[in-house]
């Protein structure tokens, strides 16, 4: 579709209509790409809506997406994902309630159980466990006993270690 364009308005008329077109079909585009999108992330939702109700399944899914992708504690990004304390801790916790103390209780109790226990652990870090482990350890250990010196530093050059001999003396 070649126009001929003789002068300088025909020129400025042509690329105005084509600036149109250009704003006209990008709308287009762009809600035919909405409509896929939602049309296309409706089973998503839908899905992602009823597994989000059933209990553990964040676990189970965080568990297994780690698992297959390998990644390894260095790799793991501080906040986006767990580390593997808090993944066993939150693994493990429910199945030692469930054995233990909801030994007698029903389904109800401990899927109830199942999601504290897993928001709890996940509360709970590998770098708080050892950070509060590291605290109780300096209250426990003695306190270390300074080393006595029995001569006393220079006063005009505290930094330098007292020998005996002067630093301003000359020796041959």
């Amino acid at each position: 579709m070649s126009t001929k364009i003789n002068n300088i308005d025909e020129l400025k008329a042509e690329i105005a209509r084509l600036k149109k077109l250009r704003n006209e079909q990008e709308f287009y585009l762009s809600t035919q790409y909405t409509l896929l999108r939602k049309k296309v992330g409706t089973p998503y939702r839908v899905l992602s809506a009823i597994t989000s109700r059933v209990p553990g399944y964040g676990l189970v899914k965080g568990l297994i997406s780690l698992m297959s992708e390998g990644e390894s504690e260095n790799e793991i990004k501080q906040g986006s994902r767990s580390d593997w304390f808090t993944r066993t801790l939150q693994l493990g916790l429910p199945l030692v309630l469930n054995k233990t103390l909801l030994k007698g209780s029903g389904w109800l109790k401990k899927s109830l159980v199942l999601l504290a226990s897993e928001t709890a652990a996940g509360q709970i870090n590998q770098n708080s466990v050892i950070s509060a482990i590291s605290k109780v350890t300096e209250f426990v250990k003695p306190k270390k006993k300074k080393k006595h010196n029995d001569v006393p530093p220079l006063e005009d050059e505290p930094d330098v270690i007292n020998f005996g001999i002067p630093p301003s003396s000359k020796t041959y």
